[in-house]
């Protein structure tokens, strides 16, 4: 059990913490008093992380790592079965985005983002639900987007990576439910980060990091499946998904200009 009078877990595992979401997620875990085990590709974003987390009532133990190789995620795997234990909540939240039009498109730039968003997210999540399944116990959330729901310009390989998790996750969601391992979706509208700064586009509704790292803590004390936020760009985009797509090109294609 957790020693935070608040939360339910006691340690957490959270990817793509060197920047953006996962940092802040990986600082409001640490100030809640939590251990957290902060992963990413970048030693030196993870050291400043580190430093940064000094003084609060957590530990961050950061972890080089990069998620597009299963050996390094088994090798950590086996470091926590050899100690502690896998972290009562896991994070997947690790991606990249690499915005670009179809005058540009490219088989090995998506490529590129599949295999971080994609199969990067499930390199993690064999292990994580296999470990979680023998013990009938833990709660995994994975870091999808709003923009998994529908095209949106520049995005079509972002876009396609964010809704195959979306669908990847609902499909588990029903396989788990007569389990005790819970799983949710998160699906963040824009958040101002290193790679939504890419976009040359203006994005509403634009959070901090600070922000949709809250809004997630909230969702994951729930019980619902999906933790979306903002609330009304997400009814918006929700309502623009019912849309027939003569309507849903003509006002898009309005609305989201570079």
């Amino acid at each position: 059990m957790s020693t935070n009078k608040n939360l339910p877990w006691a340690s957490v595992w959270v990817t793509g913490a060197g920047r953006g979401i996962g940092e802040a997620l990986a600082i409001l875990f640490a100030q809640k008093g939590l251990t957290v085990y902060a992963s990413s590709r970048t030693t030196s974003e993870l050291e400043i992380l580190q430093k940064r987390s000094q003084g609060y009532s957590g530990t961050i133990i950061p972890i080089t790592l990069d998620i597009t190789d299963p050996h390094q995620i088994e090798v950590l795997m086996h470091s926590w079965d050899q100690g502690e234990g896998l972290p009562e909540l896991v994070i997947l939240n690790a991606g990249t985005h690499d915005p670009f039009p179809a005058k540009e498109f490219s088989a090995q730039r998506c490529q590129r983002v599949f295999d971080i968003n994609l199969q990067g997210t499930i390199n993690c999540l064999d292990p994580v639900l296999k470990r979680m399944l023998k013990s009938n116990s833990g709660q995994l959330a994975v870091m999808a987007s709003v923009a998994g729901y529908r095209g949106l310009p520049t995005a079509a390989a972002y876009g396609a990576s964010k809704a195959a998790l979306i669908h990847l996750c609902e499909a588990l969601r029903l396989d788990l439910k007569d389990s005790n391992v819970t799983l949710q979706v998160i699906n963040p509208g824009f958040v101002r980060t290193p790679l939504t700064d890419k976009n040359e586009f203006k994005m509403p509704a634009l959070q901090e990091p600070k922000e949709a790292a809250e809004s997630i803590l909230i969702g994951l004390l729930s019980t619902g499946f999906e933790i979306a936020f903002p609330s009304r760009f997400v009814y918006f985009l929700k309502l623009l998904r019912i849309f027939p797509y003569r309507w849903y090109f003509a006002l898009i294609g309005k609305t989201v200009k570079p």
